[in-house]
């Protein structure tokens, strides 16, 4: 893998990232002072390394099943609908 395809993964995973509920809930743990930094650290960092290890496992075992032009297509529908309905759900109040 080329280094730009690398800077492209990181950059799109890193922005989707920011701000979800698993960055918050590790805000949440590292603001507990009886929590050690480090470990919130390790102990976040090991679970996103897991569920991309199975996210990665999974879109490996899909591409052989699945012509991966449809698993675009289908990820494409699923973000557009999932902005659809964060922009609703702010117009709404």
């Amino acid at each position: 893998m080329d280094l730009k395809t690398m800077a492209v993964i990181f950059g799109t995973v890193f922005l989707a990232e920011l701000g979800d509920k698993t960055q918050l809930a590790t805000v949440l743990f590292a603001s507990n002072r009886e929590n050690s930094i480090v470990g919130v650290f390790l102990a976040a960092s090991a679970a996103l390394v897991s569920a991309s290890a199975v996210a990665v496992a999974a879109g490996n075992l899909l591409a052989h099943a699945v012509n991966t032009r449809y698993l675009a297509m289908v990820a494409g529908i699923g973000f557009i609908a999932i902005g659809v309905w964060t922009f609703w759900s702010a117009m709404r109040g």
